[in-house]
């Protein structure tokens, strides 16, 4: 029987650290600024929308925050590292992106029921400004975003907010020359949909990946076809494939090999399956015995 994993270290990542420090300060800055304006205008869209933006300000201090981490090395009492930190980052920005989502939401129902004026004027270069800020913000993170559920979340956020104060700008226009207050909370609540549909998939996804699910760019079928279709493997179980961290695979396997496999059968194996299904860490089991009849490959994974 022979027992072996490898690391893949790949391709060193972008450094987006200058990229997190330059979003965090533009949108606290911008945050309290559209909270004053709001208020003084008398509009629930801008203070809705700060509300939003002051959790995804939280939300980047919290991927920011998981992304230094991730980089610590393994210790010997965390022999994986903190890679995973990274995950619970991703699952909190989308508990508290739920949770600012419920305060809208609230208070724009609240709004409905007593209606107040709203500063067409202030509304609209407040949230161009936002357009501005949250547009440069999403810009920082583009290059991540599809290898990164942290940055994907953070460009995500960015991006919706960038078409919320879009939204905004054309609430206070037409507010300005029509004068339908009412279309302020409607607007609230056209932005909660927007938020939700934005979120939904960070929440699942990290809520996954937090349970060990086998990440969504991974195809467990296909892997144990894979697996199955090498040269020599007769069976193949305890397949289980996961995610250490928002960017990394890891995978472990029994391999049923009568013939068993040289050293370097292992290293190609391993390289394989680096290529095809992006796996940085794979554990490969070797079994020279025959396949127990309840571990035939068709029927266990």
């Amino acid at each position: 029987m022979t027992h072996s994993h490898q690391d893949h270290a790949g391709h060193a990542p972008a450094d987006f650290g200058r990229a997190f420090i330059v979003g965090i300060l533009l949108n606290t800055g911008f945050v309290i600024f559209e909270v004053i304006y709001g208020t003084l205008a008398k509009s629930l869209a801008l203070v809705a929308d700060a509300g939003h933006n002051a959790s995804d300000v939280l939300g980047l201090l919290l991927a920011w925050a998981a992304y230094l981490v991730s980089k610590r090395r393994p210790s010997q009492k965390h022999t994986y590292g903190l890679r995973r930190s990274s995950i619970l980052a991703s699952l909190a920005n989308a508990v508290l992106l739920m949770v600012a989502l419920g305060a809208i939401i609230w208070e724009a129902l609240h709004r409905f029921a007593e209606p107040a004026p709203v500063a067409g004027g202030t509304v609209i270069w407040v949230a161009a400004l936002g357009i501005a800020i949250n547009g440069v913000t999403a810009y920082l993170f583009a290059s991540g975003r599809k290898g990164d559920l942290n940055l994907r979340g953070a460009y995500q956020h960015m991006f919706a907010d960038a078409l919320v104060s879009a939204g905004v700008v054309v609430a206070g226009a037409v507010i300005l020359f029509t004068g339908w207050s009412w279309l302020d909370p409607v607007v609230s609540l056209v932005l909660a949909a927007v938020i939700l549909y934005g979120t939904w998939g960070l929440l699942r996804e990290s809520l996954d990946l937090a349970l060990d699910a086998v990440p969504e760019s991974v195809d467990l079928n296909e892997v144990k076809a894979f697996l199955s279709a090498q040269p020599g493997v007769s069976g193949v179980h305890d397949l289980h494939v996961w995610g250490m961290s928002t960017t990394e695979t890891a995978l472990t396997v029994h391999l049923v090999m009568p013939g068993g496999l040289p050293d370097e059968g292992l290293q190609h194996l391993r390289h394989e399956l680096h290529g095809h299904f992006g796996v940085e860490h794979a554990t490969v089991q070797i079994e020279q015995g025959l396949v127990p009849c309840d571990l035939l490959p068709d029927e266990v994974v």
